[in-house]
């Protein structure tokens, strides 16, 4: 059995550097590339991280690298691996592939020499006949063949369904973002759990769950399961040792000002249903309310939208209607900090008011912009610091 291993944390592209900083704060070291991170760590390493990562995609084990130009070596470089580590006999492992700027360009071709390779060296392991096929009736273990400039990488799966599925989500609108996804923008956002946090367009509250498990200190995975946990060789007391201590380190007690309003006033009805499930309904309020109608007195926010977009569900005319709206309701909330995600390039035009800063993003295949509006923090009044010391 195998003690440590070399990982991988897969990512959306842009948001690779968060992954980075989240390995980092649970104090793994790391090195960030292009949509992904790589580090090691022994199960409990590999348990931690699929419960903490709010951003990544899945996590990995680096089963082999190697060079590959022909199908021979690739063949005899996957079956040289030590699979006696990692798949038992009666082991389902479908094999997907991938393969850019290399020799080896046929995917269905490598992916099929892959699983053969594999399918002969266990049948040598285990003392199977070659004409016997293997029977692949047990636990789950997805492997990925990638082949990047003749480098060839064979990984496997810890993680089973992706990490944006938290097990909150029953119910969902049109044009969802996902939840890894919501949680990497609110990382990029100024928002702390003591400042109140506004999304004008909720849809199904994903934003609003979201900050509020990194508000209350909630382990994203913490209600679901994960595929290394079927492995008859994975040490189960990771899982339950991970999951033990998340529960201590949630700080339930924390208050939290979250507010999520749409104008549809199903999708409030779908946003607090996906809250109870999380377990959040008393920490979120959902209101059906018209962005334009929005006042506040409140100071230091943040607001964070995902609005309906061109292909997102409005018309063209119905879009840049929202955008002025947005304008001319937060332009004037000084303190407050504004997040805006669209891929309409004619966005700060149609808002009124040139970002802060904008940052590149992917929400699926679609690009995306993050346009900032950073906001002027106010200072707290002599006579709020008075009641404050009192």
């Amino acid at each position: 059995m195998k003690e440590n291993f070399k990982l991988i944390a897969t990512a959306a592209a842009g948001i690779e550097a968060l992954v980075g900083r989240e390995l980092r704060d649970l104090g793994i070291d790391c090195r960030v590339e292009n949509g992904r991170a790589y580090f090691n760590g022994d199960m409990r390493t590999i348990a931690k991280t699929n419960l903490w990562l709010r951003c990544a995609d899945r996590v990995k084990i680096i089963v082999g690298e190697f060079e590959a130009k022909t199908f021979e070596e690739l063949f005899q470089g996957v079956f040289t691996l030590d699979w006696d580590n990692y798949l038992p006999l009666d082991a389902a492992f479908p094999v997907a592939g991938k393969s850019v700027r290399s020799t080896l360009y046929a995917v269905s071709d490598v992916q099929a020499i892959t699983k053969k390779a594999i399918a002969k060296r266990l049948q040598e392991i285990y003392h199977r006949p070659e004409n016997v096929p293997l029977p692949e009736t047990g636990a789950l273990y997805q492997l990925e063949v990638s082949i990047l400039k003749d480098k060839v990488t064979v990984t496997l799966d810890t993680t089973g369904d992706s990490l944006f599925k938290r097990g909150y989500r029953v119910s969902k609108g049109g044009a969802p973002i996902k939840e890894n996804m919501a949680a990497a923008i609110i990382m990029l956002t100024n928002w702390y759990p003591d400042k109140p946090f506004y999304d004008p367009t909720c849809g199904s509250g994903t934003f609003c769950i979201e900050a509020a498990l990194k508000g209350m200190n909630i382990a994203p995975g913490f209600n679901r399961e994960f595929a290394c946990e079927a492995w008859d060789w994975f040490n189960s007391e990771s899982f339950d040792e991970v999951r033990d201590e998340a529960e201590g380190l949630a700080n339930y007690d924390v208050k939290l000002d979250i507010l999520g309003c749409d104008i549809d006033g199903r999708m409030i009805e779908v946003a607090k249903h996906n809250a109870e499930e999380a377990g959040l309904s008393d920490v979120i309020t959902f209101k059906q309310m018209r962005l334009e109608d929005f006042t506040t007195t409140k100071e230091n926010g943040v607001i964070v939208s995902n609005p309906p977009y061109g292909d997102r569900l409005l018309t063209e005319e119905e879009v840049t209607k929202i955008y002025q709206a947005m304008g001319k309701v937060y332009r004037p909330l000084s303190t407050w900090s504004k997040y805006i995600l669209t891929s309409d390039l004619n966005f700060e035009k149609k808002y009124g008011e040139r970002a802060t800063k904008k940052r590149k993003l992917y929400n699926g295949a679609l690009r995306v912009d993050l346009y900032q509006y950073w906001g002027k923090r106010a200072k707290k009044s002599e006579k709020s610091l008075i009641n404050a010391e009192k």
